[in-house]
């Protein structure tokens, strides 16, 4: 297990002395206010990615425990089986969402996909990708709007003033 190592801040201070409240360093308030900054949607994503790696790093932590804590041979063939059925799902999982993505399905249907290897996934998220609607253009407008920046009434006077100039 490694050891953990206190920063100047937890060890005591003297005579009664309280230690500094600990402040947040640069790279921590960069990363809040670049955070802040972003959309909901990214912030969603970025939260839902950032619950997978803890629980990641959960798993390996389980997985090192039970290796660590085996007794006998057989112990180690079973935390290894454990790891390897789990190992199995998470690349199941993987497989699944690449597959949703390239067909371009909803997260809720990407968990709905069946098939034992890619070829079969693929072709159930075709016959699900029929029935997902395609979501139309954000706005149609072109780019360009006829209003010329007025009250809404056009002037002769002043478009001819602007055809002069030129």
């Amino acid at each position: 297990m490694p050891e953990e190592i206190s920063t100047p801040a937890e060890e005591t201070a003297p005579s009664g002395e309280q230690p500094p409240a600990e402040q947040p360093t640069s790279a921590e308030t960069t990363e809040s206010s670049s955070e802040d900054a972003l959309p909901e949607w990214a912030r969603k994503e970025l939260a839902k990615v950032r619950g997978e790696a803890a629980n990641y790093r959960t798993r390996l932590r389980d997985a090192e425990t039970k290796l660590g804590s085996a007794k006998g041979p057989e112990e180690v063939e079973a935390a290894l089986a454990d790891l390897r059925t789990q190992n199995a799902a998470l690349e199941r999982s993987i497989l699944r969402a690449t597959v949703a993505r390239k067909y371009e399905l909803p997260d809720d249907l990407a968990d709905a996909l069946h098939g034992e290897d890619k070829s079969a996934l693929e072709a159930h998220a075709k016959v699900l990708a029929k029935y997902v609607p395609v979501p139309g253009p954000q706005s149609l407008g072109g780019g360009l709007t006829p209003d010329d920046g007025g009250d809404g009434e056009m002037d002769p006077r002043k478009l001819a003033r602007l055809s002069r100039r030129f």
